[in-house]
């Protein structure tokens, strides 16, 4: 088993300290570390504030051998990385000011982890696995509560450490600082163990297909867009079991129950009512914890926002012109929140809320608490204010602290509407930017979390011809992706514009596939190859991911 060297820096009567000792005057530490186990507790002498917290061991990566580089968050790319490949950071470009530095780098861990910027240095968030052919070595955090875990590659020195994000903890008392279980094994047989040794509780839903509004009209929706698109289902209703309106309804982000009246002259319940009257699932987007700059709410409760070191309001999200974030543990906030998911869950009558931008509520720590006790905390109220009887769907939230939380989850970026990517893709503003190719490969990546944890959410897929520039073939991979991974299955096209052939896909799509994937893999830098059986017969998909070209299926 692994021979790791510590590394805590703390502070304590006022100091900074660095130590590599198990025990000095103002701690000792408990460490197990054998062959399923890596378990770490801190026993303070005083009062610690707690900065980082590492261990480092020799591990040289085989030349065929992956690293799976879980991203941070939703969004964030997840791929497999061999030896000298590069991971990728925030853009170069975002160093022209702190405020800019702060845009790019608040959706990801570029905050508390910065060891990505040469070739041979990679890290993953919460579990990873190396892999050897079709044998894997996993190892994951059974425990995000006490701060995220980081499992990062220096293959240019053949060190593999294992990070806690204790920045800003206080504490007096014993305080876990690892719970990490390792498994070796098949690709099923791992995930198996690891999750399952979680208890999770069981997601509310097993399968979703449906609409979503975004990616047709973005903001720029109304009531009879979201009617005429509700009655253009009725070609391919028994495929349908949820209709959702994403963003836009509302006046201004924050300001959920105040219903923009010239779109929405009847309001959201009767929306609701007329999506059930289809039979479907009613669902609405909600970014709960983001208040536009501009909101009413903003305005109002300034001392509701979160701020900076210098008392400023911190930015949370940069969409809509800037937004900023409520603090969750003023009583107030807290009120308030809970207020309207009652309003729009229970008179309004909404079966499921999509809840995006949620990585804002814990962009720094705060309280003596760590990011990822904050983003478990947000997680847990979030579901409360859900209730048990509606489903959650999670969006912009690491992965680690929705884990038996949310009944579904986004396990990928924004799709966009342009395959080969605007042009802040080329750029690298970092790793959470809107990508078709970025989608399909966390779908295939991450698909192990479907099913296990919750229902993976792989984006939308597409199957209209205007408003897109997409070739067929593209939207047939989108879609074949989709259902052969995901569970949560969306289109924001208008069906009624649909011909034969697209209601024949739509109609597959949303079906899902519950065929047995062999194995998924890349077999060059461009191309993925799928193998898998369905109904008894043994298929292959491959295709080249930057291009979209399907080159056998």
């Amino acid at each position: 088993m692994y021979d790791f060297r510590l590394a805590l820096t703390y502070r304590a009567d006022g100091r900074k300290n660095m130590s590599n000792a198990a025990e000095n005057g103002d701690y000792s530490l408990e460490i197990q570390v054998d062959e399923g186990r890596i378990f770490c507790v801190l026993h303070p002498k005083k009062e610690l504030e707690l900065i980082s917290f590492r261990l480092e061991t020799v591990r040289a990566q085989g030349e065929k051998e992956a690293f799976f580089a879980n991203g941070f968050q939703s969004w964030s790319t997840t791929p497999e990385v061999y030896k000298n490949d590069r991971q990728g950071g925030i853009s170069p470009l975002a160093n022209i000011s702190k405020f800019t530095k702060h845009l790019a780098s608040m959706s990801g861990d570029y905050l508390f982890f910065d060891d990505y910027r040469k070739a041979g240095t990679y890290h993953s968030c919460t579990y990873t696995y190396f892999r050897n052919g079709d044998t894997l070595e996993l190892l994951g955090s059974m425990n995000e509560r006490t701060g995220y875990t980081v499992f990062a590659v220096d293959a240019n020195k053949n060190i593999f450490s294992i990070v806690k994000d204790v920045e800003g903890v206080k504490t007096q008392g014993d305080y876990e600082l690892l719970n990490v279980v390792r498994f070796t094994g098949g690709y099923d047989e791992v995930f198996d163990a690891y999750f399952g040794g979680m208890n999770l509780r069981k997601p509310g839903i097993e399968h979703l297909s449906g609409y979503t509004s975004w990616y047709n009209y973005f903001q720029k929706i109304d009531e009879k867009i979201i009617l005429r698109d509700l009655d253009g289902l009725d070609r391919v209703k028994d495929a349908v079991s949820i209709f959702q309106i994403d963003d836009g309804y509302e006046t201004f982000v924050g300001d959920w129950l105040d219903v923009d009246p010239e779109k929405f002259p009847n309001g959201m319940k009767t929306i609701a009512e007329k999506v059930h009257e289809k039979g479907y699932l009613a669902g609405i987007w909600i970014a709960p914890f983001s208040v536009q700059r501009v909101s009413k709410t903003a305005k109002e409760h300034p001392d509701w926002l979160i701020r900076d070191k210098s008392g400023k309001p911190e930015w949370g999200c940069f969409a809509w012109g800037g937004a900023y974030t409520i603090d969750m543990y003023n009583p107030e906030v807290r009120e308030h929140i809970k207020h309207f998911f009652d309003v729009i869950l229970h008179d309004w009558g909404y079966d499921m809320v999509k809840l995006d931008f949620l990585y804002s509520e814990a962009i720094h720590p705060r309280n003596g608490k760590s990011r990822g006790q904050i983003m478990c905390e947000a997680m847990d109220f979030l579901r409360e204010c859900v209730g048990e009887d509606k489903l959650f769907l999670g969006c912009g939230v690491p992965l680690g602290p929705a884990f038996g939380v949310v009944d579904a989850c986004r396990i990928s970026c924004d799709v966009d509407l342009v395959y080969g990517g605007k042009f802040y893709n080329k750029l690298g503003v970092n790793r959470e930017v809107p990508s078709a190719q970025n989608a399909i490969n966390n779908s295939i990546f991450r698909r192990h979390l479907n099913g296990r944890v919750f229902c993976n959410d792989p984006d939308v897929f597409f199957l209209r011809d205007d408003n897109l520039t997409f070739t067929k073939e593209q939207k047939y991979l989108l879609g074949k992706v989709n259902s052969l991974f995901g569970d949560v299955l969306f289109v924001s096209d208008n069906a009624g514009d649909y011909g034969d052939e697209e209601i024949k896909l739509v109609k597959e799509f949303f079906a899902g596939c519950k065929a047995k994937i062999l194995s998924a893999y890349h077999t060059d830098k461009e191309v993925i190859e799928i193998k898998y059986i369905e109904n008894g017969e043994n298929k292959k998909f491959v295709f080249n991911i930057k291009t979209g070209k399907i080159l056998e299926r």
